[in-house]
């Protein structure tokens, strides 16, 4: 029996140990704090701070596990190079995951290296190196820390007197140790969509059909497929997502995120893993979730395609307080509608507006999605009683 070690314990690693467990594989689940989402359902979990590389190391010689998927950023990343050497599988690779775990070394490979179409940036430790950029960018500008999740400290700027109070919240929302943070142009999209790009030990690499989304605060709030999109700009997202990925090298699946715009597609940020607008998939939108797609890419197993099955939506529950427990959802109002799911994520406890669950609405492939859209985001309010646009 293979195991697993996971770095990271989140929802999405909760459904990555679910479809694991499904395959007969043993998963040990690691976090900073106990009872994590992922720790419910895998074998045996350990608590300790994996940035602190030594404790990482011990518990690799612990567990001695076959691989290892990372799940957060917030790892020392380097170790996994001497993790790697010893014969362990990293999931996509060592290499892909010390890039994208830190915005300053994807966004130089994809724009310097790749020749991508990004938006344009600069790199700031400091506030008076943030001004000199900002002159550079212009307003409205993005400013962001070089590492971080789900929106945190990101902030878009427009004006020069909200220029320090973005910074400060970068420098705080930053995860790990850098302290340093990238402000990039403004770009006036039409829509953002995540390209799921699935790379095989033993096979070409798969796209799922793109998701669109919306972000509020640098979050995701809901996403949707089918996704209507140009066959242009869908084989040029594509030859992005295929050549990125490539270079990082490694197999799973990735979440390739892009701006698209009247001129075309533009290239935003990837994660090594499972996407927080991908579970969606969970509620049949497509043939295989991204999770059991990602564990097969990962196992080795084959893929045989990929394909949309359903049109279908997701809206994020967030929470509507402070909790110190898990807080009493209402599950009743949404599961009295017809294809409707509702995924809670059971984080043992919540501050105001953190993501506690996930509400998903299908139909057929042709049905209404601006009615789906409306649904999910409608149901999603009613578990508890707050607005997925709520400003956290």
């Amino acid at each position: 029996m293979k195991k697993i070690l996971l770095l990271g314990s989140g929802e999405l690693g909760k459904e990555f140990v679910i479809a694991a467990k499904r395959k007969g594989i043993y998963v040990v689940a690691c976090d900073k704090y106990d009872n994590a989402p992922a720790m419910q359902v895998a074998d045996e979990r350990e608590v300790f701070s994996m940035l602190d590389g030594d404790a990482l190391t011990a518990v690799v010689n612990k567990h001695k596990p076959d691989i290892i998927v990372p799940e957060i950023e917030a790892i020392r990343t380097e170790r996994l190079f001497e993790f790697e050497k010893q014969g362990i599988q990293v999931v996509p690779s060592a290499r892909a995951v010390n890039y994208t775990m830190n915005r300053q070394a994807i966004r130089d490979l994809a724009a310097k290296e790749l020749g991508l179409r990004t938006a344009k940036y600069f790199y700031a430790k400091t506030y008076e190196e943030l001004v000199e950029a900002s002159k550079e960018i212009g307003f409205p500008c993005v400013i962001k820390p070089l590492m971080s999740s789900s929106g945190h400290g990101q902030s878009t700027v427009k004006r020069f007197e909200d220029l320090k109070p973005a910074f400060d919240a970068a420098m705080e929302g930053a995860r790990g140790d850098v302290k340093e943070v990238i402000i990039e142009e403004f770009i006036h999209f039409t829509s953002e969509f995540t390209l799921l790009t699935v790379t095989q030990k033993n096979g070409p690499t798969l796209f799922c059909p793109p998701i669109g989304h919306v972000q509020a605060g640098g979050d995701y709030r809901e996403s949707w497929q089918p996704y209507q999109i140009s066959e242009k700009d869908l084989k040029e997202a594509e030859h992005m997502a295929a050549k990125v990925t490539e270079s990082l090298t490694g197999y799973g699946i990735w979440g390739v995120e892009f701006f698209l715009t009247e001129t075309g597609v533009v290239f935003s940020e990837l994660s090594p893993r499972p996407h927080d607008t991908g579970m969606l998939t969970l509620g049949h939108t497509t043939n295989l979730s991204e999770f059991e797609l990602h564990l097969r890419a990962v196992l080795g197993l084959p893929i045989h395609d990929i394909r949309l099955e359903h049109a279908g939506c997701s809206a994020v529950i967030l929470a509507d307080k402070d909790y110190d427990k898990a807080p009493e959802y209402n599950l009743i109002d949404a599961l009295k509608e017809e294809c409707t799911r509702v995924r809670i994520f059971g984080k043992p406890e919540a501050h105001f507006g953190r993501r506690m669950g996930v509400m998903l609405c299908y139909g057929e492939k042709d049905a209404d999605l601006n009615a789906l859209r409306n649904k999910a985001k409608r149901l999603a309010k009613t578990v508890l009683g707050t607005d997925p646009y709520m400003e956290k």
